[in-house]
């Protein structure tokens, strides 16, 4: 595991996953087979029965076997806001989801804007984190996007990155001069693309449906005009960034020209804008109320399209936890975020692998680059690689949020949702950290 996940850790597992279809694109691996644990390593990868099990055996018969996912955007709400959700929590619902690595935001009550700060999260996370987790430090004091925070010292404090995540960085100097530090400091700069005097604070896309329910609408030229900006500041400085969570068609050809000029440009998706439009806010369930909003069909086919070659090169869920009480509000005033950990492969595979709009092994491999861009190693199945596991079962049909969350929160965009798949092992730096509880139909 890199330096920069802290996680509570557990047995290292003595394991033999049976006869499952293993599936890992970077191995070029796509076949029945075994795969043997001793001590957390992956110690072998045979034919089926070629090798006898040693330990305990997960008969994985018709399942899926893949690395375990990784997730560079989520919202774990330490320090201040742990009504919401906890170090613990939030990492527990990663296990449930399938993910071995986790990389947190800073917008937190205070921002994680220096270096002892920044510590102390990570302590804590050694103490309570279900799975390996890392922790973004601010770009900008308090957030508030004048002053720089001390890159340096927050990079040796253990940051994965930088972000002001929430908020964008409007000012275009200030952002300048970070992306200069940037060449001394190593740390890739996250960007939240919001250009405010264009977004308005508008609760959901400017369209059609907001036109229909008097709401004020949001433009996607209030992201797509910031990257624009920030790709050509990036290009001119020789600087590494990561675009977070597109959403409009637009954005892809901004980044994709960066991409075809050389730019070290990547960026995120995440399952909300992939599977879902405008029209899904018609009814003013806050659930569907996120930031940047959900777009229109055309945006989302171009999100995939764009997943599907690489223009976007991973998947991020942005799970973003929120109270019950936030989230009744009438819609224009309930806060911006949907959750996302535990839902996000079987949406995926269901809606994307199932219906013939994405291959699998391109779904597996985005959702295995998210922490790449933040020089954390990508999970492989790999003989010596520590295990970093996860088996889906594609044959157990499930309702999102039917029997409670693993999250402390309940604002999934697809809660209530049939699905045909769900997670039924995750294996984290060696360590068994879920297990499914046989409650679904097994069809």
């Amino acid at each position: 595991m890199s330096g920069r996940l802290a996680w509570r850790g557990g047995e290292p597992a003595d394991l033999t996953i049976l006869g499952g279809r293993v599936v890992d694109p970077r191995e070029n691996l796509d076949s029945v087979l075994d795969i043997h644990l001793r001590g957390g390593t992956i110690a072998e990868i045979s034919e089926p029965g070629s090798t006898a099990p040693a330990g305990d055996a997960f008969d994985a018969g018709g399942m899926l076997v893949m690395p375990a996912f990784t997730d560079p955007h989520v919202h774990l709400r330490t320090p201040g806001q742990e009504g919401k959700e906890t170090i613990a929590t939030g990492t527990a619902a990663g296990a449930v989801g399938g993910y071995s690595q986790l990389i947190a935001m800073p917008n937190t009550s205070p921002a994680i804007d220096g270096p002892d700060i920044l510590r102390g999260i990570l302590a804590r996370a050694a103490e309570e984190a279900v799975i390996p987790t890392g922790q973004m430090g601010a770009i900008t004091l308090a957030l508030k996007g004048d002053a720089l925070t001390e890159m340096d010292l927050m990079r040796e404090a253990g940051a994965a990155g930088l972000t002001d995540d929430g908020m964008p960085v409007a000012n275009a100097g200030v952002l300048r001069k970070a992306l200069r530090y940037q060449s001394l400091v190593g740390l890739t700069i996250a960007l939240h693309e919001e250009d405010t005097s264009l977004s308005l604070g508008a609760p959901m896309n400017e369209g059609e449906v907001s036109a229909r329910l008097g709401l004020r609408g949001q433009t996607g030229l209030a992201e797509s005009t910031m990257i624009a900006r920030d790709c050509a500041i990036a290009e001119a400085e020789g600087a590494r960034i990561h675009v977070q969570h597109v959403s409009d068609s637009r954005s892809i050809d901004a980044i994709r020209l960066a991409k075809e000029r050389g730019l070290a440009v990547t960026a995120e998706a995440s399952p909300h804008p992939l599977l879902l439009t405008e029209g899904a806010c018609s009814t003013l369930d806050t659930r569907t109320k996120m930031n940047p909003p959900l777009r229109f069909e055309h945006d989302r086919l171009a999100l995939i399209a764009a997943l599907a070659d690489g223009t976007i090169d991973c998947v991020a869920t942005d799970h973003a936890p929120h109270s019950l009480d936030e989230k009744e509000q009438p819609f224009e005033d309930a806060p911006f975020g949907v959750t996302g950990l535990e839902t996000s492969f079987a949406a995926l595979y269901q809606e994307l692998v199932g219906e013939d709009k994405l291959q699998l092994r391109t779904l597996v491999e985005r959702m295995t680059s998210g922490c790449i861009p933040f020089g954390i190693p990508e999970p492989r199945l790999q003989v010596g690689r520590n295990a970093e596991i996860a088996v889906f079962d594609p044959t157990c049909s499930w309702v999102a949020g039917q029997g409670g969350w693993a999250s402390r929160s309940a604002n999934s965009a697809f809660a209530g949702w049939r699905f045909g798949g769900r997670i039924a092992l995750t294996i984290a730096g060696g360590v068994k950290v879920h297990t499914l509880e046989r409650s679904g139909d097994r069809s």
